[in-house]
């Protein structure tokens, strides 16, 4: 059964609100992928600086450790925008499930420029979208659209895991 899940995605396509409202429905963990950034990284993005794959190695390690701990369901928020992100929070947790929220360019950028109390700036967006590698078509990976109502979202999410669980029995 899948127990340990990813929402992942562009900044502003609603990870930590479908990630929080999925921990409460499966009663379990909610992790805030944010707030595991070093310091220097979360300056970095504030000033506008897009953060390269060496700013992401510790912060990998860090969420690969926090997925692990403790028992039940545990949902982390982070954009884990590359495979090889998405691989290296994999071998720390296996059986891990992804929760891909899609949405536009245009979308995103709106969020973005919407939130007031956030380090990272609508500047930074397009370079999100430049380094997504899509998850579509990797083992346990479920897309769905990031407008849809959170409610929708969690009751799609919640379906799929149960299909998931009854196609392993």
């Amino acid at each position: 059964m899948i127990t340990h899940i990813v929402v992942m995605g562009v900044s502003g396509c609603g990870k930590s609100t479908l990630a929080q409202a999925l921990a409460q429905a499966l009663g379990g963990r909610f992790i805030e992928g944010d707030d595991y950034h070093a310091p220097a990284s979360a300056a970095k993005m504030k000033r506008g600086v897009p953060l390269d794959d060496a700013d992401r190695e510790a912060w990998l390690d860090r969420l690969g450790r926090a997925l692990y701990g403790g028992d039940g369901p545990v949902v982390l928020s982070c954009s884990a925008l590359k495979r090889r992100y998405r691989d290296r929070l994999r071998k720390a947790v296996s059986g891990l499930a992804f929760v891909y929220l899609d949405i536009t360019p245009d979308e995103a950028m709106a969020r973005v420029a919407w939130r007031n109390d956030h380090f990272f700036p609508p500047s930074l967006v397009d370079n999100q979208f430049a380094n997504l590698e899509t998850p579509l078509g990797e083992d346990r990976v479920l897309q769905v659209p990031a407008c849809n109502p959170v409610d929708h979202s969690v009751a799609l999410v919640r379906r799929w895991i149960e299909r998931h669980a009854a196609l392993i029995s």
